[in-house]
């Protein structure tokens, strides 16, 4: 298995971005600038780069303006476009998708995070696994600003930790997931409905697990974090 032409990307790129708009306010936190251009860039160069032919990017806070900016393709993907219309949460907005989706299996990324992984060697794991979803995971030495999570010795997630309590555990949610999509069908109805606190932990022990990555990992979510992308990829 040498491409993944066969996988649908999604980028989840719906969040309203308040934490950034101090330094970031005309634009969705996903079109600030980062080394030159759009951070929705970065993702979209790391996909152009796996074979990926289609790409769906769920849009919400500023929709029509990522919109006019990526237009139909960009970075040599085809791309489609799920719209909030009213605020549904990372899961809801997922479950919004799937009705566009027509892969058996998708790479679902968040649009304010970057991280260096193998998605031919994640998707060989989500296989061999017999996964329904799996997370990326990578270990940091404060895990208390994103959460934690912990396996046991099958790679199963068997817990999570919301942030600011993950004392004891050092392996963060890196926001990439491979995902069957017959699974997008059972995330609940609830409106807003979170990934991380709604649906992920419904899933522990129903074909959840976690992929390690030692690549690096920058999100742009604060004024502190954003400031350190242009390093990150200069």
């Amino acid at each position: 298995m040498s491409d993944l032409s066969w996988v649908t990307a999604i980028i989840l790129a719906g969040g309203l971005g308040k934490r950034l708009r101090t330094v970031v306010s005309d634009r969705s936190k996903v079109l600030a600038e980062v080394d030159g251009k759009p951070f929705l860039y970065h993702l979209l160069d790391q996909l152009a780069g796996t074979g990926i032919g289609q790409v769906i990017i769920s849009t919400g806070y500023l929709a029509r303006s990522i919109e006019q900016v990526l237009g139909p393709s960009c970075r040599g993907l085809k791309l489609k476009y799920s719209r909030e219309d009213t605020s549904l949460g990372t899961a809801g907005a997922l479950k919004q998708a799937r009705e566009i989706i027509v892969s058996p299996r998708c790479l679902v990324m968040n649009g304010d995070s970057f991280v260096e992984f193998d998605p031919i060697s994640m998707l060989m794991f989500h296989i061999d696994m017999g996964a329904e979803i799996t997370i990326l995971v990578k270990k940091v030495d404060d895990t208390k600003r994103y959460g934690a999570i912990e396996m046991n010795a099958k790679h199963e997630i068997i817990r999570f930790k919301e942030k600011g309590s993950a004392r004891g555990l050092d392996l963060m949610n890196a926001g990439v997931y491979f995902m069957e999509t017959s699974a997008l069908e059972i995330i609940p109805d609830k409106t807003p409905c979170s990934l991380e606190y709604d649906f992920f932990p419904t899933m522990s022990g129903k074909g959840l697990y976690g992929c390690k990555t030692e690549g690096r990992f920058i999100d742009i979510g604060t004024p502190e974090s954003y400031a350190q992308a242009e390093k990150f990829f200069g």
